[in-house]
């Protein structure tokens, strides 16, 4: 966006705002992992998240989701990952995300989560991402969009 509110389509050249590169309007990257059953009892740690549905199979078996289903915060961190580590890259943290969780992830679930390039701010190092989080089935379990800045670390 430049001084008068209008977004650029940037070209990826280093710069003062983008030490590492302008991200390009439509990159893409995304990361798979498998979720597990520790990946619940470590989020129940962070969190104190200690819902049934996430631990009683009886009672799991009895809801619409028929059973364990992992915690949304397992699901959305994935794009976590993706942002810091893979674009805009290291230093990138969320201001603001518009996500709805579309369908239950369970233990056992291999998922990708996955962010595009939708809008490049070149007077603050801002971006706009669409962002996906699908399961192996080609479920889409995720959508949205989020807007994070990426900070310049020491190079």
């Amino acid at each position: 966006m430049d001084r008068n509110g209008e977004y650029l389509r940037p070209m990826n050249e280093p710069n003062e705002v983008w030490p590492r590169g302008v991200p390009s309007v439509g990159q893409r990257a995304e990361r798979t992992r498998a979720v597990s059953k520790r990946d619940i009892e470590l989020f129940t740690e962070i969190s104190g998240d200690r819902n049934p549905l996430h631990y009683d199979e009886a009672l799991a078996k009895e809801t619409p989701f028929g059973e364990i289903v992992v915690q949304g915060g397992i699901t959305s961190a994935i794009l976590n990952a993706v942002v810091a580590e893979d674009l805009p890259g290291p230093g990138t943290v969320f201001l603001h995300v518009d996500w709805s969780f579309k369908a239950p992830v369970r233990p056992g679930d291999d998922i990708t989560g996955s962010v595009e390039v939708l809008e490049v701010r070149t007077d603050k190092p801002i971006t706009k991402l669409k962002t996906a989080v699908t399961r192996s089935d080609g479920t889409v379990v995720l959508e949205g969009e989020a807007l994070c800045y990426t900070m310049p670390l020491g190079q």
